[in-house]
């Protein structure tokens, strides 16, 4: 089959060129008007839907129907909902949560500790000595005290331990014993705080305050320093530079077993056994609480490395327990006391005073004369003299590590307990009855 089926015509019918070129032309002015109209349609209709559109949405809401929303109308719609849903923030992971869940359960415990005192008023005033021979305008300033009046001079930081009104805190603090102090809580209270006990050994001191009648006092849960691991996150809390109340900064544990000289308002201290941290400790956080991220506390910040960023010391939780528990008890803290001076004995010390052991403790006078035994003490009843070197406390070595006043504050008063001396080159062993130190 071909296409010849389909008929064919051989007619022509021509049109002209000035026919052709009218009919370009209205196709060119109809389209042009298609257009324009159109594009006057649609802006008409942008312009009014959109200065008519709250009209619309209210009328079509008592309609009942279901209008769609322009898209910042939708997204405040889902940031509303997201709220209603979760309205707090969302912590990101685990150690973020575990940092805001302490933080949010222990600050009301956490407290700031004022200090106060009676300070003279001095009063200026001008006399001219020189008025017979210059006449006025030689006035010299001249001072005289008119009376005292209180002051806030200082600031800590402690935190309460039980709902009865015990406050830990550095003694360092509250180491002023003419001065007032005032226990300020996370929410504003403040409450008259008098000082229970102040440490002889360490740097800690236990306050006493009264709770408002028919109430308690939040407190903090005291966790366990003994099993403490360097890189563990920890979380210190404080009343930083006595300004900033409740402050708080996270870090790790940098070391542990340290032993630092602390000093500051005329006191200086050796302090053994101490936790490092690189979370901020600032003037101020002195006597505030560590935590680690169960929220519980396991240290007490008590010194800051001076020339340095980010080196913190704090007392291990576990040494401050017996002193709670003897303050509990006795309503004072009570230490063993053998009642000797001593000098740790080293390598250099060894060659130093020609020793013939590198290890111990040797009796020596202080520096200002002190005796190396002190009389009627436990040792001076024992027999104990200076140059004596205490080799073992009841069969444990004495070393830079493992100190005889570590190894003293293992036991209690009226323990019995050994020592090995070395006395002139001879050994001896001596049997003692640790005495009693306090405040």
């Amino acid at each position: 089959m071909t296409f010849d089926n389909f008929p064919q015509s051989n007619s022509v019918n021509p049109i002209n060129s000035k026919q052709k070129k009218i009919f370009h032309w209205k196709k060119l002015i109809y389209l042009f008007l298609a257009l324009f109209f159109s594009l006057a349609v649609f802006s008409l209709g942008v312009v009014y839907g959109s200065y008519f559109y709250p009209e619309i949405a209210t009328f079509v809401k008592n309609l009942n129907l279901n209008l769609p929303l322009p898209e910042f109308e939708q997204l405040k719609e889902v940031i509303i909902r997201e709220k209603a849903i979760s309205p707090e923030y969302v912590p990101y992971g685990s150690q973020e949560e575990a940092v805001i869940k302490t933080v949010k359960e222990a600050s009301p415990a956490v407290v700031s500790i004022i200090i106060s005192k009676d300070v003279p008023i001095i009063e200026e005033y001008y006399i001219n000595p020189f008025e017979d021979f210059f006449g006025p305008g030689f006035e010299v300033p001249q001072y005289r005290q008119k009376g005292t009046e209180k002051k806030e001079v200082g600031g800590g930081s402690g935190f309460i331990i039980s709902a009865d009104g015990l406050v830990l805190t550095n003694r360092h603090v509250v180491l002023d014993t003419t001065a007032d102090y005032t226990v300020l809580t996370n929410d504003g209270k403040k409450f008259p705080a008098k000082v229970l006990a102040r440490d002889p050994v360490q740097d800690l001191a236990i306050l006493k305050i009264e709770p408002e009648k028919g109430k308690q006092f939040s407190i903090v849960k005291l966790g366990d320093s003994l099993n403490l691991e360097i890189g563990q996150t920890v979380i210190a809390i404080g009343n930083a530079l006595g300004e900033f109340r409740n402050t708080v900064s996270v870090g790790v544990i940098s070391g542990l077993a340290r032993t630092v000289t602390a000093g500051g308002d005329g006191m200086v201290e050796t302090i053994e056994d101490v936790i490092q941290t690189d979370a901020a400790i600032n003037q101020g956080n002195s006597g505030g609480p560590l935590f680690n991220l169960r929220g519980e506390v396991i240290g007490i910040n008590t010194a800051m490395a001076t020339g340095a960023e980010n080196i913190g010391f704090a007392i291990p939780i576990n040494k401050a327990k017996k002193a709670i528990e003897s303050v509990k008890k006795s309503g004072k803290i009570v230490y063993p006391f053998l009642g000797v001076r001593y000098q740790l004995v080293t390598e250099k010390l060894k060659n130093g005073k020609n020793l013939t052991v590198d290890y111990g403790a040797l009796l020596v006078k202080g520096d200002n004369g002190e005796p190396a035994v002190t009389p009627d003490s436990a040792a001076d009843k024992a027999g104990l003299k200076e140059g004596d070197i205490i080799l073992e406390f009841n069969g444990e070595k004495i070393t830079v590590d493992n100190s005889l006043a570590k190894l003293i504050q293992t036991r209690s008063p009226g323990d019995v307990v050994s020592l090995k001396i070395l006395r002139s080159g001879q050994e001896l062993t001596v049997s003692i009855t640790l005495g009693e130190r306090s405040e």
